[in-house]
């Protein structure tokens, strides 16, 4: 009973919209967190990349004791140098991999930013869910509280010999089935309630009467996931680039410079050089692999292909799911009117049949028979708008738009 209690209050707390839910959600889930540490990464590989361009330093230090030496030879010899390299030319393979690289990151954007309508989609089903649950749950309470003060009632007319045992009893069935209900109910809301609050990193206690503004799209955006494809085609194309690239001429150049310490050797030794500089001048390119590169470049050009048959099949269902979700607002709306005609009717009707109860002119079989008619038109008239909402938010999503602009 605590636990109803809870989840039925009116909530002292302020009732908190789907606009600031969503805002924390975006900043606090853990997925999205997660997103934006994968877009960060491939900035820095990004940068990286970059780099390639610039010559490159090492610097090192060798000794070397030779045993059985000839007169040309000394047996300890200490050096230190710096060597410089750079790749004047290299087929191109640099320039395609930086590209490879911006393309990920580009595509580690969309990436992000589609998470984040896809949990967006996933909260308002959530939050609406919870809306229509507790409405449900309100209703079946009223008629809990109605079978008990009936029930109450024809036990006191059963000690008067007014009513039968079987009357109390039927009665009490409807009671405990109403109880039954109830808890399925409560542990349904509680259930749902709990995967919101873990999609949005936090607890929240009341929910408000947020909603969608009505506005008409002629123009469908191409979703963030297939944008994210679409680069990563890209950087399938650019890193199949860079391996082609061996099959070009490779320059590079190397400076190294050296200075030399000995062992217990005359001054004047004749093979003794202080220092030294060597500068070299390479020119590479591969001929023949077996076909190795050939069909590394291949795999991967296929595997962009397989992307490119899976952006089609992605755009072709953008396009269907945006008129079936427009579809789906029209049918809604028209359910929201049946629903509420039903609820009109379910309601009066149960007014007029409570008080001929109450007056003995009906029995009790008619009575739970308006209730329950009343009970689920209230049920189905707050489902059918709360399922409103949920179209709206699908229309949203696959027109390409950012649902958060559209709640009010």
């Amino acid at each position: 009973m605590i636990k109803l209690l809870f989840l039925m209050l009116p909530f002292l707390a302020a009732a908190e919209s789907l606009q600031s839910i969503l805002e924390y959600a975006y900043q606090n889930n853990n997925n999205i967190k997660s997103s934006k540490y994968i877009k960060e990464s491939k900035l820095q590989e990004v940068e990286s990349k970059k780099s390639g361009y610039l010559p490159t330093v090492d610097i090192g230090a060798s000794y070397t004791n030779t045993s059985d030496r000839t007169v040309f030879q000394i047996k300890d010899v200490y050096a230190g140098y710096a060597k410089a390299e750079f790749d004047i030319y290299d087929g191109g393979a640099r320039s395609a991999l930086v590209q490879k690289a911006k393309d990920e990151f580009s595509s580690s954007l969309h990436d992000e930013e589609s998470l984040k309508q896809e949990l967006s989609l996933e909260i308002v089903g959530d939050f609406y869910t919870i809306l229509t649950l507790q409405a449900s749950l309100r209703a079946k309470e009223d008629a809990k509280k109605s079978l008990h003060e009936q029930l109450e009632r024809v036990k006191q007319f059963r000690g008067a010999g007014l009513a039968t045992e079987d009357d109390v009893e039927r009665l009490r069935a409807s009671y405990e089935r109403a109880l039954y209900e109830i808890e399925s109910l409560s542990y349904e809301l509680l259930e749902r309630k709990s995967s919101l609050e873990l999609k949005v990193g936090r607890e929240i206690e009341s929910f408000d009467d947020s909603h969608f503004k009505e506005v008409d799209i002629s123009d469908i955006e191409t979703k963030d996931a297939i944008k994210s494809l679409i680069y990563k085609e890209r950087a399938l194309k650019n890193s199949a680039d860079a391996i082609e690239s061996i099959y070009y001429p490779n320059i590079k150049a190397e400076d190294t410079y050296t200075v030399y310490e000995y062992g217990d050797i005359a001054e004047d030794h004749f093979a003794k050089i202080d220092r030294q500089n060597v500068f070299m001048l390479t020119l590479n390119m591969r001929i023949f692999d077996y076909s190795a590169t050939k069909e590394q470049r291949d795999s991967l050009l296929l595997n962009a292909k397989a992307l490119n048959e899976k952006i089609k099949y992605m755009s072709k269902e953008q396009k269907l799911r945006y008129g079936l979700s427009k579809e789906r607002i029209k049918s809604a709306k028209v359910k929201i009117k049946s629903a509420k005609s039903s609820l009109v009717a379910a309601s009066s009707a149960f007014k007029t049949i409570n008080e001929k109860y109450s007056a003995g002119l009906v029995d009790y079989v008619i009575y739970l028979d308006a209730l329950s008619a009343k009970t689920d038109a209230t049920s189905l008239y707050e489902s059918s708008l709360n399922d409103l909402q949920v179209a709206y938010a699908a229309y949203y999503f696959y027109s390409g738009r950012n649902l958060e602009e559209f709640i009010q």
